[in-house]
């Protein structure tokens, strides 16, 4: 697993979104597109790969999995992993791109939904940029088209007036479509995809015509498990895409894993501190809330109880960062207790009266009385119980 890009140092013998030795192109960017940020890894691949690639992609499925997970080529270049997790999952995802199905990542907050929805439209398009960003407010227009409203009333209704959506130009032109947080978008807005999924057309009545999909085409869509409830998808269209669950890490150590990849690579862009020198302290906030998560201590002997947060491996990626810049900029640039003790009490306290609760129990009779752990507990203490 792994989670989206941050920000870039204005550097340019240092910034980027990786570290030096992935090969990842060097821009001024703030947060450079998989494409960009790769440019390498995915020329790298495409000189190599001489498996059969379907209609319009730039890869084949074989070089589009090992550019998502990583592995090292006949010529030795290396393909930094960009998710950390079952192989299977990505197999099953970049096949189903390559049917008529469209693909639907779904998982709970932080499994790296949006990240590998990113990559897998940069490795089969070179472009994953086409985005639909799903909110309560997003309008039907963002999915289908609309219109530039000065030539629609001075020449009517014609195909210079309209405005494409991301979708209909992916339609267009044989691309991957990615639809952020499906299920926070209207219910009636969600159904305008029916058609175009099923059909692969995009009618436009106010001209008598229609877009049809080009080979090559096809929609992720993502989903988060707590959005159960908000705009849930129709039996319609949920059929006409295919569910692939994003799981959490099943180790603590490949959770330690991912979080040192990313904060090791967020960190050489903001030029923190090495990671190396906090390792100790990024396996302890994994410990932390994979305990609180699960609702058992890791040697299963003690019972807790779960706040209402999720937890997630991005979030514990979000406080070592900050422990890190706390760490730079306000102590010995070496990552200490003191420096995450706030950040992990923000994450697990999201509802002041219940988290709370939580938080101090678990801190009591857990922390305190863990071997090795009592500057954590003193630090805990200190930034508020």
């Amino acid at each position: 697993m792994s989670v989206s890009a941050e920000p870039t140092s204005v550097d340019p013998r240092r910034n980027g979104s990786v570290p030096a030795d992935t090969g990842a192109a060097r821009t001024d960017t703030l947060r450079p597109h998989a494409e960009h940020a790769f440019a390498d890894e995915l020329t790298a691949l495409a000189a190599q790969d001489d498996r059969p690639r379907p209609a319009c992609w730039r890869l084949s499925p074989w070089a589009v999995a090992t550019y998502l997970l990583g592995g090292t080529l006949p010529d030795g270049t290396v393909i930094t992993p960009k998710y950390v997790g079952p192989r299977r999952v990505v197999e099953v995802a970049v096949t189903t791109l390559a049917t008529d199905r469209a693909l639907l990542l779904l998982g709970v907050p932080g499994t790296a939904k949006t990240w590998v929805s990113e990559h897998l439209a940069a490795a089969v398009s070179g472009d994953s940029t086409l985005l639909v960003q799903g909110t309560a407010g997003t309008p039907e227009e963002a999915i289908r088209y609309g219109w530039n409203y000065a030539r629609l009333l001075a020449h009517g209704p014609s195909r210079d007036a309209l405005v494409p959506s991301p979708v209909m130009r992916a339609m267009a032109e044989g691309r991957t479509a990615r639809v952020e947080e499906l299920t926070r978008i209207p219910a009636d807005v969600q159904d305008s995809l029916i058609t175009i999924l099923s059909e692969k057309t995009l009618p436009i009545p106010e001209l008598g015509q229609e877009v049809q999909a080009v080979r090559g085409f096809n929609v992720i869509a993502t989903a988060n498990d707590r959005d159960r409830g908000v705009n849930e998808l129709s039996s319609a269209l949920r059929r006409r895409f295919n569910t692939v669950v994003l799981p959490l890490p099943e180790t603590p150590e490949a959770e330690v894993d991912i979080v040192t990849r990313r904060v090791e690579q967020i960190g050489r862009s903001l030029d923190l501190p090495a990671v190396p020198d906090g390792v100790d302290e990024i396996r302890r906030v994994v410990t932390v809330f994979r305990e609180l998560r699960d609702g058992v201590t890791a040697d299963g002997r003690t019972k807790l109880k779960s706040p209402s947060g999720t937890l997630s491996t991005a979030e514990a990626i979000s406080v070592v960062t900050g422990g890190l810049a706390l760490a730079a900029h306000f102590g010995d640039g070496v990552l200490r207790a003191g420096d995450v003790a706030a950040g992990v009490l923000g994450a697990v306290v999201r509802d002041p009266a219940a988290d709370r609760v939580v938080w101090q129990e678990y801190l009591e009779t857990v922390v305190r009385e863990r071997d090795g752990w009592s500057d954590f507990y003193r630090a805990c203490r200190e930034a508020g119980v």
